[in-house]
């Protein structure tokens, strides 16, 4: 854990250690190299990290919130891409682990054997439509870290789709950063296979919004980490009229302020739920999972607040790190420009500012926009 976060008890630890020294033996900068994303992914969930946050009864690791979060910001440090797909994998098991129909697919999720890239259907990003019981249009960007994901879309109020690669053409989209996500837009193929269709009820949207909230605020704070820490050790590394740059106050000042933004990204991404007060999130009925807490408008409002405070810390920061860098912050040579790209394409992936939109409507009492209404 970075030195801005919060205590951890000896298993949050000791999964620190493991991810560290795992990203340590992996050393590589991912791009869309399909089978290197593919490889990483399945030898974290050989270690039992791609779903750990998942429910046990669903085949998943059954740890809380606060261990879930903590997996996925030290994803967020090397890897965001793969922090952002494990985020998508455990809301994909929290919706369809319960269903029998999908038993195959949730036990594939965990394995990384398959992807599911999930989005929330009132987007203006998704551009589908329901006639004659037929599903039809596009999907304008997905972040799946896979060539041929599942699309799990999360409806109005309590349903949701789930579509299979065979009914999808994919093309791929140029963006700044997150390599290895294998960013792409979808659309849905004339003919549809029979069976490529699923269309559910009685799914806790609400509690796979927050899952995906939650997730994507602890990659950004895991993303701001990484800058923060890579700005103070190049300033203490890099000498300058014959002392370290440490030694000016106005790169003391930026450093400390690149620390403070980065504490309070992490405490938000990691904040206990008032209901629970043991820092793993409400365990509830779930047998782990930790997607609990408070629910309705103020859970809303507040994982909204996490995750928009994480992506827009993490995006200051990276760029204060790499001024901090100089002109060699520019640099390919060293990491702090791929962390400002990571942290511009996160928040993006994420896509805060259409979930702003949906929770200011439902803080007054109002259902989410429909097209119609934005024409």
């Amino acid at each position: 854990m970075s030195r801005f976060g919060p205590a951890l008890d000896e298993e949050q630890r000791d999964l620190v250690a493991m991810l560290d020294a795992f990203v340590a033996d992996h050393d590589v900068v991912l791009s869309d190299d399909a089978d290197v994303v593919g490889g990483l992914a399945t030898e974290l969930a050989e270690l039992g990290v791609w779903t750990i946050g998942t429910d046990e009864r669903h085949g998943g690791g059954g740890a809380g919130r606060l261990t879930t979060a903590v997996a996925m910001e030290r994803l967020g440090r090397a890897w965001p891409a793969l922090g952002w797909a494990a985020t998508q994998a455990h809301a994909a098991v929290d919706v369809l682990g319960g269903d029998d129909r999908f038993a195959e697919v949730v036990a594939a999720v965990h394995t990384a054997a398959v992807a599911i890239a999930v989005v929330d259907a009132t987007s203006p990003q998704v551009r589908l439509d329901w006639s004659a019981d037929a599903l039809s249009g596009s999907v304008d960007r997905i972040d799946p870290a896979a060539e041929a994901p599942y699309l799990l879309l999360l409806g109005d109020d309590d349903t949701a789709v789930l579509v299979g690669p065979e009914a999808m053409t994919a093309r791929p989209l140029e963006r700044t950063g997150l390599g290895g996500a294998l960013t792409r837009s979808v659309r849905l193929k004339d003919t549809v296979p029979a069976g490529a269709v699923h269309r559910m009820g009685n799914v806790d949207v609400g509690a796979a919004r927050t899952r995906l909230r939650q997730g994507a605020a602890a990659v950004a704070a895991g993303i701001a980490g990484a800058a923060a820490d890579a700005a103070a050790a190049y300033a203490a590394e890099r000498h300058q009229f014959g002392g370290p740059l440490t030694d000016l106050p106005t790169v003391r000042q930026s450093l400390l302020d690149q620390a403070m933004r980065t504490s309070v990204a992490l405490a938000m991404a990691f904040a206990a739920d008032e209901s629970d007060g043991d820092g793993e999130g409400d365990r509830g009925d779930n047998g782990g999972g930790g997607v609990g807490g408070v629910g309705g408008v103020e859970g809303s409002v507040r994982t909204l607040a996490a995750v928009r405070h994480a992506c827009d810390a993490a995006i200051e920061v990276a760029a204060a790190a790499l001024q901090s860098h100089g002109g060699y912050g520019y640099l390919a040579e060293y990491p702090v420009e791929r962390h400002l790209r990571d942290a511009v394409s996160l928040r993006a992936a994420t896509d805060t500012q259409a979930a702003t939109a949906l929770t200011a409507r439902t803080l007054v009492g109002l259902g989410p926009l429909r097209e119609a209404e934005a024409s």
